[in-house]
């Protein structure tokens, strides 16, 4: 009778959240469950993604053309990046086209978002963000074609240059030395600048109107009300819209291959188009490998600075 009394007694004194083993195992159990979930996404990764990137770097480690045997030759494809002017200039170049690509297009999405918000009773606005947004769904290849021909000598531009009295200016924007990379950098602004668009109008919808409201309340206009309200508002968004945009313009082949072919001379030239071009052209597949490699890593770099503009869950409740 005792001992039923001190069972009934432990049991009674015993917390409520003392560990039984079964809970356990049963999370054990959930969290291998978990990982059978990821299992096919894992391997789709490791096969087309990781195994791939392991044999570029293996690649980018000899001299290779692809066809005959390799040769070791350890770091040199890497030193030969930095030693190069040719390849040296290709990542200038990428950094350049990071303000057209980047900068000029979160900019002005920015203003245009703030303005095409403040006016979204006006009639035409919605087809006016539709107009911008156009040229994501438009292949690069059929954009840089048209492109072409604008910035030809007896393109549109020139015409207009023309009608307006500025004929002096004219030229072949994509023959000269000079104009050729800001040429292609204004097609990325063209490019990018509605996409940017859709990400910050969707931001600004997710504003509280509280906020705009006590900002009018506090007497703020426009201009005050767009950097105290809409711009830290909008910080996710932003990151978003930079990312993608750092990762066009350095990715960027197709609208080079078909409108300047890295030319004239290399003041085009760019990393992606260097990879096919010693790839495909030259033999280089060593090399080729190497450029991917390093265009990979800078990537990721400037990937991971880009995230630390999120703002964390605390700044977001707050």
């Amino acid at each position: 009778m005792s001992i039923t009394v001190s069972r009934t007694t432990a049991r009674k004194q015993r917390p409520a959240d003392a560990p039984t083993g079964r809970p356990a195992g049963r999370r054990g159990h959930r969290s291998w469950k978990g990982y059978l979930y990821a299992l096919p996404a894992l391997t789709v990764l490791t096969l087309f993604i990781l195994i791939p990137l392991g044999q570029v770097v293996q690649i980018s480690l000899y001299d290779w053309d692809g066809l005959s045997a390799s040769t070791w030759a350890g770091a040199a494809n890497y030193t030969e990046i930095v030693g190069d002017p040719l390849l040296r200039d290709g990542f200038v170049h990428s950094l350049v086209l990071l303000l057209f690509y980047a900068a000029i297009p979160v900019a002005l999405a920015l203003v245009l978002a703030a303005a095409t918000t403040r006016a979204a009773r006006m009639r035409g606005v919605s087809v006016f963000r539709a107009l911008l947004f156009l040229p994501q769904v438009i292949a690069q290849v059929v954009t840089a074609t048209a492109w072409t021909a604008i910035y030809a000598p007896d393109g549109v531009l020139n015409h207009m240059l023309e009608a307006v009295g500025l004929k002096s200016v004219t030229r072949a924007w994509l023959g000269d030395f000079s104009t050729a990379l800001p040429a292609v950098g204004l097609i990325g602004t063209w490019l990018e600048v509605g996409l940017c668009l859709v990400l910050f109008t969707a931001g600004i919808g997710q504003i509280p109107r509280e906020l705009y409201e006590a900002a009018k309340v506090d007497g703020a206009g426009a201009v005050r009300e767009f950097f105290a309200v809409t711009l830290p508002g909008l910080r996710g968004q932003i990151t978003v819209a930079l990312t993608l945009t750092v990762i066009a313009a350095l990715r960027t082949f197709d609208l080079v291959y078909v409108s300047t072919h890295g030319g004239p001379g290399n003041s085009t030239s760019l990393p992606a188009f260097e990879i096919y071009n010693r790839a495909f052209n030259t033999g280089q597949v060593g090399s080729a490998c190497a450029i991917a490699v390093a265009l990979t890593l800078l990537i990721l770099v400037l990937t991971f600075l880009i995230t630390r503009l999120q703002p964390d869950e605390t700044e977001e409740g707050s």
